[in-house]
């Protein structure tokens, strides 16, 4: 679709700002192109330059999409329209008085510790086996972002300090500490398998594939769709529910919501605090198993 698309020069030029002087993340940047070019598609032979604050308003409210998604169309457009006004290119922003869409807050999905147990009970026999063990232990202990995960290099490893240093959002880092299991397999993965699969190549990353690459996001998904099969788990399950189990159990095991901002790398305590919202259902779930709740309701 990319290549069909004829932008707006004052698009173009926006998104070169966004990636060499902003320095977006490149799946930040593609997202915010990737909208600009379905608004263009939508506007047809209308320029995107001279869309008015009801053409905008009609664009969110005829454009068959979740509230999530018109909440991102806007935010794209009002950037846009941000930096036409700073480089002189327009007088007004037409999306100054539009609001943004009311977004319906999901409780984040997770695994309980029971299908936790099967997700990660591998007896690797092979090389690649041993590196998604790895992976998938490394990634609930820690809890950090697919993104994180496969841009970790060797020397994010620390072995004598039990952690990994993380570079997330924002280019913030942080230190992630890590258990014995998981230290236990990155050591057999790295000084003993990683070598084998590397073969005489060389790479800096700590997860790599069969080519002696790193290790890719769709790589990353196959593999834990495969696991899941293999488990019998039937959830719809991707990197970021690992996240959310990791979180999820750590503040149902007693752990402060500060501590658990600090390993996700949330900026804002607000994002952390949706998952104190589950531990409530968990209560409310786990009381209504008591001997004594089911004796109130036969009472009643």
């Amino acid at each position: 679709m990319k290549d069909e698309v004829k932008l707006d020069p004052t698009v173009e030029e926006y998104l070169s700002y966004l990636k060499y002087e902003r320095k977006l993340s490149q799946n930040t940047y593609e997202s915010y192109r990737y909208n600009l070019i379905k608004i263009t598609l939508y506007f047809k032979d209308q320029s995107i330059l001279s869309l008015t604050e009801d053409d905008i308003r009609t664009f969110l409210y005829k454009v068959e999409e979740t509230s999530k998604t018109k909440a991102h169309y806007l935010t794209v457009l009002k950037s846009y329209y941000d930096y036409l006004l700073d480089n002189q290119k327009i007088n007004i922003n037409p999306c100054l008085n539009i609001k943004m869409p009311k977004i319906e807050k999901k409780l984040p999905k997770f695994l309980t510790i029971e299908e936790i147990d099967k997700l990660l009970d591998i007896n690797p026999t092979k090389p690649i086996e041993y590196r998604n063990k790895a992976m998938l232990e490394l990634l609930y202990a820690t809890g950090m972002r697919i993104s994180e995960l496969l841009n970790l290099t060797l020397a994010n490893y620390n072995e004598e300090g039990c952690y990994v240093k993380v570079m997330g959002k924002g280019s913030k880092e942080r230190i992630i500490p890590i258990g014995d299991i998981t230290i236990k397999y990155l050591n057999m993965y790295i000084k003993e398998y990683r070598p084998l699969i590397l073969k005489t190549k060389d790479s800096e990353y700590l997860f790599i594939n069969y080519t002696g690459s790193r290790m890719s996001r769709q790589g990353f998904f196959k593999l834990l769709k495969e696991r899941c099969k293999e488990a019998h788990i039937d959830k719809e399950i991707s990197p970021h529910v690992l996240r959310h189990s990791f979180a999820t159990h750590l503040l149902n095991n007693g752990a402060d919501l500060r501590v658990i901002q600090e390993l996700l790398g949330h900026e804002n305590i607000s994002t952390t605090e949706i998952y104190s919202h589950i531990s409530k259902e968990k209560i409310i779930a786990d009381y209504q198993k008591h001997p004594h709740y089911e004796k109130k309701e036969k009472d009643n």
